[in-house]
């Protein structure tokens, strides 16, 4: 596992986290410094492709980025609301006598920094906080205001203007990260890479419908024998489409073929599912040509159900259309469409279920589906968790929470070969 991370913020900011991140033998950190959207136009935008996440040196930056949305990866920051803003305040009351009342401070909304100081006691109200974002020259003369008026004493800034405030004769402090907070931003990038690596592996369907009828025949040209010929070539060129997208295709009927992958290849072939594959395979077709549903899920019985549950929407949408239903049940296009809809599926039902417990639609629907394949209701937590791919422990937990919620029975106990307490078999009530 090597991750490619891009580290956002000023410069002060990434040579403290750069210190800290080289321990990591998993990680290659690539620093960018970026104070405005501006930046990101000129020194992010030409390596977004080479990055895998993003991580941004405190809550400041991240905010610059997210509104700035040209994104799509990962992005994280380094959250030093704890353990930095705990060091730096007992540094300043214990070298300078400060009361935190007596201070001003710009990296954090009032009431998140007056939670903070609740946690370990502290119940004094601050004043001086920067109700939103400004510009740098803005918190400057916030911080020289406050603290020429009387208001304050001090400055503490999460923001690369330390120096412009000493020599306005303010006494200044930068709120910086600590080994604890960059630590724990590690461990997100992991969990969230790891994440993201099942989440690529997962098993994509895709279903196409080949109209040779449309392939640019005169009128005349119309024979069976043409038609044949046409398809047979087109299978050709799906059986390169198919190799360059690492899956495999079969017919499933005139006119109709099914190739297996995964949605990594699939994602990066339609550009993060927002466009029709431009492959040179599929180039010259009419649009109407081919329509096509792509589904997702866990299993391949999951996402051949989300695949045809796509194809249906194309349908409507006309021939040529392309569409994507995720494990979520969510189904997006027309792919390639200056305008696209994003919308669910779910039936009033299933809604209805979703709002009485916390398990995911995902779930639900997986649970749907195991008791129309087992054509029965019944099942232990051992059952369920053959199914489903997961712990007898996650299973019991989903059970015991639709028994909770009146969704399921206890309706008989067995006894297991070996030593052990009874297992509940429950009936769903899905």
């Amino acid at each position: 596992m090597s991750i490619l991370l891009g580290l956002l913020g000023p410069s002060d900011s990434i040579e403290v986290v750069q210190q800290y991140l080289k321990k990591y033998n998993d990680i290659t950190c690539i620093p960018i410094e970026c104070l405005t959207e501006e930046d990101l136009d000129k020194r992010v935008l030409p390596r977004k492709n080479d990055i895998t996440m993003w991580l941004c040196t405190g809550p400041i930056t991240y905010k610059i980025v997210q509104n700035w949305g040209k994104l799509t990866d990962p992005i994280i920051y380094i959250d030093s609301k704890g353990s930095a803003m705990y060091s730096l305040l007992l540094y300043i009351a214990h070298e300078h006598n400060l009361k935190v009342d007596e201070i001003s401070y710009d990296f954090r909304p009032r009431d998140e920094i007056e939670r903070v100081l609740q946690e370990v006691g502290i119940k004094t109200k601050i004043q001086f906080v920067v109700p939103e974002m400004l510009e740098l020259q803005e918190l400057i003369d916030f911080h020289y205001r406050c603290y020429i008026n009387g208001y304050t004493k001090a400055a503490v800034t999460g923001h690369p203007i330390l120096q412009q405030l000493k020599k306005l004769g303010v006494p200044a402090y930068r709120l910086i990260q600590t080994e604890i907070s960059v630590e724990s931003a590690v461990n997100e990038i992991r969990r969230m890479y790891e994440m993201l690596h099942f989440k690529r592996a997962q098993i994509a369907v895709q279903i196409i419908e080949y109209d040779a009828a449309f392939a640019g025949l005169a009128n005349t040209a119309f024979t069976t024998h043409k038609l044949h010929e046409i398809e047979l070539e087109f299978m050709n060129k799906l059986r390169t489409y198919s190799n360059k997208i690492q899956g495999s295709y079969l017919s499933i009927g005139p006119g109709r073929y099914m190739i297996f992958s995964t949605r990594g290849f699939l994602q990066e072939i339609t550009n993060d599912f927002t466009h029709i594959a431009e492959i040179d395979t599929f180039r010259g077709l009419k649009e109407e040509v081919e329509t096509c549903g792509i589904g997702i899920g866990h299993s391949a019985y999951e996402a051949e159900i989300n695949a045809w549950n796509a194809l249906l929407q194309s349908r409507k949408w006309g021939k040529g259309s392309w569409a994507v239903c995720f494990d979520d049940k969510r189904i997006a296009g027309p792919l390639g469409q200056e305008e696209q809809l994003t919308y669910s599926y779910i039936s009033e039902e299933m809604k209805s279920i979703r709002e009485k417990t916390s398990l995911s639609v995902a779930t639900l629907h997986k649970l749907k589906s195991i008791i129309k394949k087992r054509l029965n209701e019944e099942m232990s937590a051992n059952d369920l968790a053959q199914y489903m791919q997961i712990t007898t422990r996650s299973a019991r937990r989903i059970l015991s929470e639709l028994e909770v919620n009146g969704l399921a029975q206890v309706i008989a106990e067995e006894n297991p070969r070996t030593k052990g307490r009874p297992r509940k078999v429950y009936k769903l009530l899905l």
